[in-house]
């Protein structure tokens, strides 16, 4: 099932329509000193000839003493002022309300971090469009960006739903100014922000019709979450690392063995000299390492610390707001994250099937495939579902693609299945096939963050002047290196985890957990039965025995009732199944007498 976002590009548009729709999109920028004229002409149209609010003024102007300090956010279409918005700092000693009522009748506290919207001015033909809540929302970054606490307002009462909509709150204050009537409102921009959190999905759509020219993102940054909550128990702080022994991380993917004794002991052997020493610039013998390890060219690797890093760099590098990329759903959040949050493209879903379990449909994948894309994501095998397509189908799905889109193939727990089946020589030789290999999982390296793509040379020659020098450390490079020299010991451990994971399942289906999704990697995704509490309330009581798990709701707009789990050793999972268990054990509610 594929769903697209709404306002979607067709593939079919030109270059040339999409630059006229850019065209007629409004500008958000912050006003200068060269835009004031404007700004003053409209205020007078608006206010004394149209709204008989002041007089009508001679020269056609209308300002006042603010104006010395205010700022304006306004909305330009081409070369046309189509509306604007003024926001009285702090720091001067007055705000627009003063001149109409007494600070003490007004609850807000007056002080540093009080700001106030002022002329919410939108042009007539533009008042049927979202421009005035755009501009509102444009102040409401700007003080949230300058740690502003308190909004005040003076909202006319024909267009008060719109203040209302973002979260300003009426003070039953109201104020008369010639033919006009204004309700007095505050917020704080705590309770804007949980309001704009809510409209999210409304927000992105109001995000594609405008170019935002504000000088900070039109969201506010945001972390992707990954889980990892068990170091809230251990401790950031790392004065009591001693508590690890207590705590199950079962809601992250590290893998249950511990690395290689080679890297460990060359650690070991050599730490003062690692941690005080640079590495090599763009970690030349890695590099040669990983290539004669996964027989391919040393052009074709690019090191990274970590995939998140090589991510970021990747996709900043190709991508830009008008790019369409496809994703699996669901899959790893990273993706969404920096495609939503970061670069805010579009996204498009290919949505895995519950009756499938999660199964990838490659018919449908290359249907789609022939739409139009930048880009591809595909995690194989998929997390958080485990499932894995095999080599040889993916190689025959992904020979459709066209040249022209890139498709990204993370095989962070391919190992898992088995290298053989790793696109990594394919994609060396693709025209547009990109494979990201994170060395964390499968390796015991995720303290260490390395990981590298693999691709043709001209995928990588972009990215190349853009990666820092030293990006992995010297002591991720070392570990890497002798990692991949103990192949033996790291596949063994590989052919253990099937046994790991059987334990697991086993575990599940005794408390009588029906649909458990089948996973070839070191973690089983299950779905809950009706009978069992909110997932929420199974991970917080999971979390009082020290045992943590992920929710999979985070990784698919689906939301699915599921809970995602770390395969661990023998004696972990049997402490980690012991805990679900009672977790998950009916609620005997006993009956009691009713008093007379």
């Amino acid at each position: 099932m594929i769903v697209t976002p709404q306002n979607e590009v067709s593939p079919e548009i030109s270059g040339q329509q999409m630059r006229r729709d850019s065209s007629r999109k409004a500008r958000i920028s912050e006003a200068t000193l060269s835009d004031r004229p404007a700004i003053y002409r409209m205020r007078h149209d608006v206010y004394a000839q149209e709204l008989g609010q002041h007089k009508v003024a001679t020269e056609q102007v209308l300002s006042d003493s603010l104006d010395a300090f205010n700022h304006y956010i306004t909305a330009y279409v081409a070369d046309e002022l189509v509306g604007f918005i003024s926001i009285t700092p702090p720091g001067f000693g007055k705000y627009s309300i003063d001149k109409y009522i007494a600070r003490d009748a007004v609850p807000v506290p007056f002080d540093d971090a009080l700001y106030e919207f002022r002329i919410l001015t939108v042009a007539q033909h533009h008042r049927s469009s979202r421009l005035a809540g755009t501009l509102i929302y444009a102040a409401f970054r700007w003080i949230e960006e300058r740690l502003g606490k308190h909004i005040i307002a003076m909202g006319r009462t024909e267009i008060l739903s719109i203040y209302l909509k973002f979260g300003m709150q009426p003070m039953n204050l109201q104020i008369k100014s010639g033919a006009v009537t204004y309700e007095l409102l505050k917020s704080t921009t705590e309770r804007q922000r949980a309001v704009v959190e809510r409209h999210h999905r409304f927000l992105k759509n109001v995000c594609r019709e405008v170019i935002w020219d504000l000088g900070m993102p039109f969201f506010k940054p945001a972390c992707c979450f990954h889980g990892g909550a068990f170091f809230d128990a251990i401790g950031t702080g790392f004065d009591s690392l001693e508590r690890r022994a207590s705590i199950i991380s079962a809601d992250v993917l590290d893998a249950w063995f511990p690395p290689s004794p080679k890297v460990v002991e060359t650690l070991r052997d050599h730490l003062p000299w690692l941690i005080s020493t640079s590495p090599p610039t763009a970690a030349e013998g890695l590099r040669e390492a990983i290539a004669r390890f996964r027989g391919v060219d040393v052009e074709s690797i690019l090191p990274g610390a970590g995939s998140s890093d090589l991510i970021y760099l990747a996709f900043r590098r190709w991508l830009d707001r008008n790019s369409r990329v496809l994703i699996l759903d669901p899959s790893y959040g990273e993706y969404v994250h920096i495609l939503e949050n970061v670069i805010h493209c579009e996204v498009h879903r290919l949505f895995l099937e519950r009756r499938d379990n999660y199964a990838v449909d490659l018919e449908q994948l290359q249907a789609q495939a022939r739409m139009g894309f930048d880009l591809i994501v595909l995690i194989n095998p998929n997390n958080p579902t485990g499932q894995h397509i095999p080599r040889e189908r993916l190689t025959q799905a992904l020979a459709g693609v066209p040249s022209s889109t890139r498709v990204w193939i993370d095989e962070a727990y391919l190992d898992y299945v088995g290298a053989a089946e790793s696109l990594e020589k394919f994609a060396s030789r693709s025209e547009n096939i990109i494979v990201c290999k994170s060395m964390s999982k499968v390796y015991a390296l995720s303290g260490m963050r390395v990981a590298y793509v693999c691709a043709a040379m001209h995928q990588l020659s972009d990215l190349i002047p853009i990666t820092p020098p030293w990006a992995v450390s010297l002591p991720a490079q070392v570990a890497a290196v002798r990692a991949l020299e103990d192949g033996a010991y790291y596949t063994s451990r590989y052919q253990e985890t099937p046994g790991l994971r059987a334990q697991v399942i086993e575990g599940l289906r005794g408390m009588g957990i029906r649909e458990i999704v089948p996973s070839t990697t070191n973690f089983v995704m299950f779905h809950l039965e009706k009978q069992h509490p909110s997932v929420a309330a199974v991970i917080e009581s999971a979390r009082k025995s020290g045992v943590f798990l992920r929710d999979v709701s985070s990784m698919s707009e689906l939301r699915p009732r599921a809970l995602r789990i770390a395969v661990k050793d023998k004696d972990t999972n049997a402490a980690l199944l012991g805990v679900l268990k009672r977790v998950l054990a009916p609620i005997r509610v006993q009956a009691t007498s009713s008093p007379l």
